[in-house]
This record gives structure tokens, sequence and C-alpha cells, in this order.
């Protein structure tokens, strides 16, 4: 029995090497090195430190990468590095802690860390706190932790998740609502006044974060920074209706690239399956009802479901990107994280659920290599032109308009196909490069600075 249990966690000891080396190399083989236009508003405030110029963003994240910075001298690795670190620690906490470990590795091979932790965005430290919250959930109420402890770690946990991202306070929300059932169920007696406790400091930690945004910008948050919508269109409100049932889906992330037929066609039919799946969960867990501590998924379920209800409400007054896996990463990660807890216990075999996260690791690999570059030597062309840009201080995508058509030909059948990459634009290389190496040089959505002398165009990067 003994040899048979060494020899489970063996294989996903290999499959947790295997996430780190793919993670650590997918970004050199995407056109942007993972580095989007986020990215490079965060490597401006980074930059900026210890001045603090604009609330548009928390300054967590930007701490993190100032951080690593100082070690590697670069932005790009700086993001890296920053990745690859929280993706070791949370793999080897996990093994040397026993917590669920197999779980652990399988949220690797979902879409939702995929993206977070190769990507260089605000998601990857967010997700990264988010797992201990959930730690510590789950040890309270199983009463393996004690009271202060608890209440300790947790209120911290929570202030940080908001000083990385602002829509930690739904996450803050959600434990309310939870807080609120307890009451009402009359449960758990201890651990409520603990949540409470939580959400008192947590709160008053949040709110002197707000009072420090108010008396340095004017605001609270950044979000007025972004304008609001003229117009909400149907289609958006149709495609974030769609996004919101994706959110119980580990593996198949909706990306709305257009508004055509077959798109949303795809995105339908995709619902159906998110609702299929959703019903075999439902179904999961009346089965194994009885070996559950249900008031634990109970808890990740309200955290997901005020989440994803309160982004879709905040989308339609600002004007957000809409709903997508990047949006509703820390939802689709608790949905995922709890689906994993149940479906394994009682478990008589984990084939099925380890070759579908090795299938889907493999997928998400190769899907979003589908026109791999080479990010360091596109790198290493235009930094030597990056000096006499020196005193630009705006950067903008000019070629937008040019459009990169990748041509593929299928040798079996004697045909070819054309295809345009969104993420495979030469003018968004230019500007994720040019900006990650000097981020004092502030990225602009909108051509609508006046001397156009202060502007570093992409045009005038050249990568050949």
């Amino acid at each position: 029995m003994q040899k048979n249990i060494y020899a489970v966690m063996r294989k996903y000891v290999y499959l947790a090497v295997a996430v780190t080396v793919i993670y650590f190399f997918q970004s050199f083989l995407l056109p942007t090195g993972g580095i989007g236009a986020d990215s490079l508003s965060y490597f401006g405030i980074a930059s900026d430190l210890p001045r603090i110029k604009t609330n548009l963003f928390p300054l967590g994240f930007p701490v993190l990468i100032k951080i690593f910075y100082t070690f590697f001298q670069d932005y790009f690795w700086a993001g890296k590095m920053l990745n690859i670190f929280m993706v070791i620690l949370l793999l080897l906490f996990s093994y040397f802690r026993k917590f669920y470990f197999r779980e652990t590795v399988l949220l690797f091979t979902g879409k939702t860390l995929f993206f977070a932790m190769n990507l260089v965005v605000s998601e990857g430290p967010f997700i990264f706190l988010l797992y201990f919250l959930i730690y510590f959930f789950h040890e309270r109420i199983s009463e393996k932790i004690a009271s202060k402890q608890f209440v300790f770690f947790t209120s911290v946990l929570l202030l940080l998740l908001f000083a990385v991202r602002y829509s930690g306070i739904y996450i803050y929300m959600g434990i309310g609502v939870f807080w609120l059932w307890m009451i009402l169920k009359k449960k758990y007696s201890e651990v409520q006044k603990d949540f409470l406790w939580v959400l008192i400091i947590a709160g008053l930690g949040i709110g002197l974060y707000l009072g420090f945004n108010h008396f340095n910008f004017g605001s609270f948050t950044g979000e007025h920074l972004r304008g609001a919508p003229a117009q909400i269109h149907p289609i958006y409100l149709l495609r974030n209706f769609l996004a919101m049932t994706n959110v119980t889906d580990p593996f198949i992330g909706i990306k709305p690239a257009s508004n055509s037929f077959i798109s949303i066609g795809f995105q339908v039919g995709l619902m159906i399956f998110d609702l299929l799946l959703l019903r075999y969960i439902i179904r999961l867990v009346r089965q194994k009802k009885a070996l559950l501590q249900l008031e634990f998924h109970y808890l990740l379920w309200i955290i997901a479901a005020v989440y994803t209800v309160t982004l879709f409400i905040s989308g339609l007054f600002q004007q957000i990107e809409e709903m997508n896996v990047r949006m509703l990463a820390a939802a689709n990660f608790c949905l995922f994280f709890s689906f994993l807890f149940i479906y394994f216990k009682n478990l008589r075999s984990d084939r099925f659920i380890f070759g579908l996260g090795c299938f889907f690791l493999l997928f998400l690999t190769v899907y979003s290599l589908k026109n791999p570059s080479n990010y360091l030597r596109n790198k290493s062309i235009i930094e030597p032109q990056m000096p006499k840009f020196k005193d630009k201080e705006y950067l903008f995508d000019d070629e937008k308009s040019v459009s990169d058509i990748t041509v593929y030909h299928i040798p079996v059948l004697n045909k070819s196909f054309s295809y345009q990459h969104t993420n495979a634009q030469k003018g968004e290389w230019k500007q994720s490069i040019g900006g990650t190496i000097n981020p004092q040089i502030k990225w602009m959505k909108y051509d609508t600075i006046k001397d156009k002398s202060k502007v570093l165009y992409t045009s005038q990067l050249m990568l050949k």
C-alpha cells in the first residue's frame, strides 16, 4: 500500500518538474515575452518607486517587480523570475506541508495558473496569495490551527491581496457574505468570531490604504482614469454573460476574438459544455457529501460567486476589458481547487484526471505558441537602439494597421490557410520590448500628445 502511494506521488513530482520547466521557457517563445500593456504600466510605476505618481494600480505588484529588479537589473527578467519563484514556492509548500500536493500540481495544468504565471500580470501574485488564504481557511475550518494564528495571517493576506489588485475587495466581500451565512445557519460560533475579527482588521487596513490614495491623488482608486464606456452594447453584455458561465471550466477559456457568428457560436457551445460540467460537479458533491467538509467548499463557492457578479457589475460602469480568463482568474481558481478537493475524495484511480491534466498542459502550451518567436533575440536587436530615444517620454504602437499574416500548410491534404494572430503583430512586440527596456517611456493607448517629438513610435524601432 505504502509503495503504491509512493508511486502515485512520484508521478506528480515528475509533473511538477515538467510544469516548472514549461513555465520557465514558455515566455521566451512568446512574441511579446509575456509582456502586455498592463505589464508596461506596472514597470513604469516600479521604475518611479519610491516616488508614487499614480493610483491607477495598487502598489503591491510594482513593489515586487522593483525588488526583483534590484537583483536582475532588467524588468523582463524581474517579472520572469518573480513568476518562477512563486511557482516553485507553491509547489514546495504544498509538498512539504502535505497540503493537497496532487491537487496543487493539477492546478498548474489549468488555464488560470498557466495564464497568470506565464505572463507578467498582477494575477500571478494575486493567485499566489489567494492560495495561502485558502490554506488558512481550510486549516481553521478543520480546526488544525489556533484562532489567533488564523486571524493574523488571514488579515495580512487579505490586505496584501488588495495591495496587489483592487479587486481584492471582492474577496473581502465574499468572506463577509460567508460570515453572514454562518450567522444565519448558527454554525461554528468560534470560527464565526474569527472571521469577524478578520473582516474588522483587514477592513481597517484596506480603509487606511484607500485613505492614503485619496489624500495623495484625490480619489480612492484610479479607476476613474480609465474613463467610462460611452454606450453599453448588447454584444458586450452577451459575451460577458458567456464568460460568467465559463468560470466553472478549469481548462478551456473563452477568448472573445470577434463578434462573428462563428466566434459567438463557439462561445455558446462552450457555455453549454460549461453548464454540463457544472451539473457534473453538483452531482459529484451530492455523491460525496458525507465525506466533505462542506463549509470550506461553501466558502470557496461564495467567494467565486461574489467575485464574478461584482466584477460583472463593475465592468458595466468602468471601461475595462471584457470578462475573460484574466479577469475571472480568482473565481476560476477557487472553483477548480474546490473541484479537485471533491474529486479526489474516496477516489480509486486518478488515471483519468492525471491524463487530463497532462493533456491540457500540453494543449495550453502548444496553443499559446501558435506563432512561436524568439523574444530574447528580438530584445537583443532592439536594446542597442533604445539609447538614442532616451529623451522620449511616451511610447505608442503606430503599426496597428500593419497586419502580419501567418500561412500554415497541411502537407497530407496539400492545403494552406492564413491566420492573423492577435498577439503576433510586430508593433505590439516592439512596444513590449521597448517599454520593458525603458519603462520611464510611458505606454499610451491613444496618440494624444501634441508634441510628437516626445513620442517614440514603434515604427522607429527596427527588428531586422
